[in-house]
């Protein structure tokens, strides 16, 4: 296929004995209405093609199409003034929104999937309440490179777990998963390797963790499991210990961006009978449902 296209674009081609058009006579109105059927990815590969394609693919009128309905609203969040972006081509703000964008004091990011151009979001441990995080006896603070906010809460040890998070904002028409991402274990790199510790790593076989989230239009969705199930894990030849895992609460509809849907989600053992410890909170991501289940099957979420 590229060859073919090289060819065309290099040469007019001949037909009949006669020369005949090649890419580079296709006027530039006709590559962007085919543009607009093809993916960010896609229209920048063409765009090499000639000055036709590099025109086509610079147009308003196809990146238009690429972006959510309320990109000004998450331009807005880069605290970019109107005057300003209004001076950006829809191809530049595209490239700006979907590098992640945080807000609220950088306790959460929200980017635009560079496939598809829908909207994603993922909330820190930061950006949630945690029972007991200002006690150093229960809760520590990791720097970590393994965590796009470059920390995590680690629990050594306490009897009432829980964390607690909201989100109020303009979700485009879709349909979302949340997930928390936890980690059993502290791990560190030693000698350039990354290694992991288990002596707080109890108590998460006893009792299941209740995930939860409401929105502010009635969606609700609960669910439970034991973290540390040891003798299920080995049978199946699967150990969740020392492993990012990404627990999915559940799935929410956005009908309509206005007003702003609100989000509350919580995860929680609060049996207070016995204790639990040795486990890493990262975040909370809210991610259109096609797109978690696409980054899950390629083994690459985080």
């Amino acid at each position: 296929m590229g060859a073919s296209l090289s060819n065309l674009t290099e040469s007019n081609g001949y037909a009949n004995g006669g020369p005949g058009p090649g890419l580079g006579d296709i006027p530039e109105s006709c590559v962007a209405c085919v543009f607009l059927y093809l993916t960010p990815p896609e229209i920048c590969n063409l765009a090499r093609l000639n000055r036709a394609f590099r025109g086509a693919a610079s147009s308003d009128s196809v990146w238009e199409g690429k972006l959510p309905p309320n990109y000004r609203d998450l331009l807005d969040l880069v605290m970019m003034p109107p005057e300003r972006y209004r001076n950006l081509s829809k191809k530049d703000i595209f490239a700006l929104l979907s590098r992640p964008v945080p807000f609220d004091d950088g306790n959460k990011e929200l980017w635009l999937d560079r496939v598809t151009g829908r909207v994603c979001m993922s909330i820190s441990a930061k950006g949630m309440a945690i029972t007991g995080i200002e006690d150093r006896r229960y809760w520590n603070w990791l720097p970590t490179e393994e965590s796009r906010f470059n920390v995590v809460a680690y629990l050594q040890q306490i009897w009432w777990f829980e964390v607690d998070g909201v989100v109020k904002f303009p979700f485009p028409a879709d349909i979302y998963t949340l997930s928390f991402r936890i980690h059993l274990g502290r791990f560190s790199k030693r000698l350039g390797r990354r290694v992991c510790y288990f002596e707080h790593t109890h108590g998460w076989e006893i009792k299941p963790v209740r995930f939860e989230f409401s929105t502010s239009d009635g969606q609700q969705a609960s669910t439970g499991c034991c973290l540390d199930e040891t003798q299920q894990d080995e049978i199946n030849g699967y150990h969740k210990r020392g492993c990012w895992i990404d627990y999915k609460v559940g799935e929410f509809i956005v009908t309509d961006p206005d007003p702003d849907t609100e989000v509350k989600f919580s995860m929680k053992q609060i049996d207070c009978t016995h204790s639990k410890g040795g486990l890493c909170v990262d975040s909370v991501s809210i991610m259109p449902s096609d797109l978690k289940d696409r980054r899950r099957r390629k083994g690459i979420l985080k």
